[in-house]
């Protein structure tokens, strides 16, 4: 949803094409059938569709210094075509000619270059700089509609028009004087017969710019946008459709852009591109929300939603996988499975909720929050039940519910373990368990409860004995726990933490009976077993999820997908997928195993 003009419907009008972190996705709209385009090695800046549906260029961000790749992709096939890398830092825009002949890219800050590519020889053509050193920098890339040797780049007090010179291989800018108004352009649109193109401004209004004599004709409207438009689409009818960073999808008519209809939706309006004979188009925002509205009603639907935030965890409801629970900043999300549909958002502003758990009956949330508070939901309604007030002091790190629905164990940012006990209409507390000097990061019960294990970052495993509320086995281990579980047996446990080392520990005095390699490079944050207890998954910061042999101790298989370090990840019950969730707010569904 952070993408400018990242959501791109396909000219087939069948599928779209939008990134996710190092992945570029094609979805079928109808079907809600997924293509994931794997290559870059950092996160996706910029996106174009060819106009015959032929080719995806997909650009990145890199370090500093370094270069950064531009991707080629075959759409109909979906697959890789070619690299082309010659911009440095950053790709700010990449967008083919009219017939699909050139691919013309824009470089970021430290790059500042116009480079035009051959999309059929997939070689270098020539290269310019982007702005004049006197102006800003240019962020927007505009090809013409109709000539291959035409496009527009505009940005921050700069606007030119540019033609390709095949015989010398070089490019000639124009300047376009906009007089005495300054204006940073942010989005812009081509009119079908070339003649003028529209620009999107920061300060909120649009300016309009003849092509053939490089001069502004007319801006508008009077009582500006709020926050700036950032999104513009030209309808057939010759109307102009604005999406502004306060949310508002407005419908602009006239020379004086007045608007005559106007919707409002989720977060700053990034994308709009059309669908079908331009009866309906869809609306990206930055609140990661696809919306499909109908014109000209102007009626909006929500197509999809996700998280924007790092997810923090997954819960399933005991014995069924067609629902799950995921929690991020600000809200907490239910999920139908099948369907791959927001059911409920329960939303707590400006709090981060770190870990959920649902009762054995199904009939609440329990949720972890950093202001140190433990909150109670409905499931069904996201209704509130009741609030634990000051359960911890730095914050609720981890939490789990008794199968009798009686008892609440929580842990929190400054390492005690609590004891609640629940009741119709009364929450009290039972007992303080204090052991762990630092976060308390995951908590198991086992299945007849008179026992759990609480992992946490200052490299101890503890397990207590919940009759007597006493410390039963201490683990001790060179790392920070972020994991722990009882394989179903429940004679032994699994950690992971920050050593990339996979533990398995007795239960009864706590020595270590084994150690595997979970990662070459980086930390394990997420754990989880099936229920036979023959294989186990995990995640962490390399990105992977791998699904390992219990008894052989090997990987049996490994999912690429994620752009950002896992944070947890579940096998659904009945074992037909692994949910993960990352830091980059993705909630991948893996097919098990």
């Amino acid at each position: 949803g952070q993408v400018p003009c990242g959501l791109i419907c396909h000219p087939d009008d069948k599928h779209v094409v939008y990134p996710l972190g190092f992945t570029v996705v094609i979805e079928e709209l109808d079907s809600k059938k997924q293509t994931f385009l794997h290559g870059h090695t950092d996160n996706v800046t910029c996106l174009d569709v060819s106009r015959n549906g032929d080719y995806i260029a997909s650009g990145q961000v890199t370090f500093m210094g370094f270069k950064a790749d531009i991707i080629l992709w075959d759409c109909q096939q979906k697959k890789f075509l070619a690299h082309l890398s010659l911009h440095k830092g950053k790709v700010e825009a990449v967008a083919f000619s009219a017939n699909s002949l050139y691919l013309i890219s824009l470089g970021g800050q430290d790059d500042d270059s116009v480079i035009v590519w051959h999309v059929e020889k997939r070689e270098f053509l020539c290269r310019s700089p982007a702005s004049a050193r006197r102006a800003g920098n240019a962020s927007i890339l505009l090809a013409s509609s109709c000539r291959d040797e035409l496009f527009v780049t505009a940005g921050n007090e700069t606007l030119r028009v540019w033609e390709l010179d095949l015989t010398t291989r070089k490019l000639n800018p124009t300047e376009c004087p906009t007089g005495k108004l300054k204006r940073v352009i942010t989005c812009a649109k081509m009119t079908d017969d070339d003649n003028y193109f529209f620009g999107g401004t920061s300060s909120g209004d649009i300016i309009k710019v003849n092509v053939n004599s490089k001069t502004m004709v007319e801006h508008g409207p009077k009582k500006k946008f709020s926050m700036g438009v950032t999104a513009l689409l030209l309808q057939k009818t010759g109307d102009l459709i604005a999406g502004t960073g306060e949310g508002i999808v407005a419908l602009c008519k006239g020379s004086d852009y007045r608007v005559t209809k106007k919707i409002e939706v989720q977060g700053a309006v990034t994308s709009l591109t059309s669908r079908g004979q331009g009866s309906e188009f869809l609306a990206g925002t930055s609140e990661c929300r696809i919306y499909q509205i109908h014109y000209p009603e102007f009626q909006e639907e929500l197509l999809a939603a996700c998280h924007k935030e790092a997810v923090n965890d997954i819960v399933f409801p005991v014995g069924t996988s067609d629902l799950f629970v995921t929690c991020s900043k600000n809200d907490l999300r239910v999920w139908h499975t099948p369907a791959r549909k927001e059911l409920i958002q329960i939303t707590v502003p400006n709090l981060t909720c770190h870990a959920i758990d649902i009762t054995r009956d199904g009939m609440r949330i329990i949720s972890a929050w950093d202001d140190g508070q433990i909150r109670a939901f409905v499931p069904k309604s996201g209704q509130l039940v009741f609030v634990l007030q000051h359960a911890h002091s730095g914050g609720v790190t981890a939490i789990a519910a008794t199968s009798d629905c009686k008892r609440i164990l929580s842990g929190g940012g400054e390492g005690l373990v609590k004891v609640w006990e629940v009741h119709q209409k009364t929450q009290k507390l039972r007992a303080v368990l204090k052991e762990h000097t630092s976060t308390v990061s995951c908590i198991k019960m086992k299945k007849d409860e008179r026992e759990c294990v609480t992992s946490s970052h200052d490299g101890s495993c503890i397990i207590w004995d919940m009759v007597h509320f006493v410390r039963r086995q201490l683990i001790v281990a060179d790392t920070l726990f972020n994991c722990v579980c009882y394989h179903p047996g429940e004679y032994l446990i699994l950690t992971g933490g920050t050593d990339r080392k996979i533990g398995y520990w007795e239960v009864f005095d706590g020595t270590g009976v084994r150690e595997l390699k979970g990662s070459v490079s980086s930390s394990i944050n997420g754990m989880d077993i099936t229920a036979d207890g023959a294989y186990f998954v995990t995640g962490g910061d390399d990105h992977l999820v791998k699904l390992w042999d219990y008894n052989g101790g090997k990987v049996t298989h490994t999912g690429v997908g994620h752009s950002g370090k896992i944070t947890r990840l579940k096998i659904c019950p009945g074992t037909k997928s692994i949910v993960s969730v990352s830091a980059d707010g993705a909630i991948l569904l893996w097919k098990y195993p």
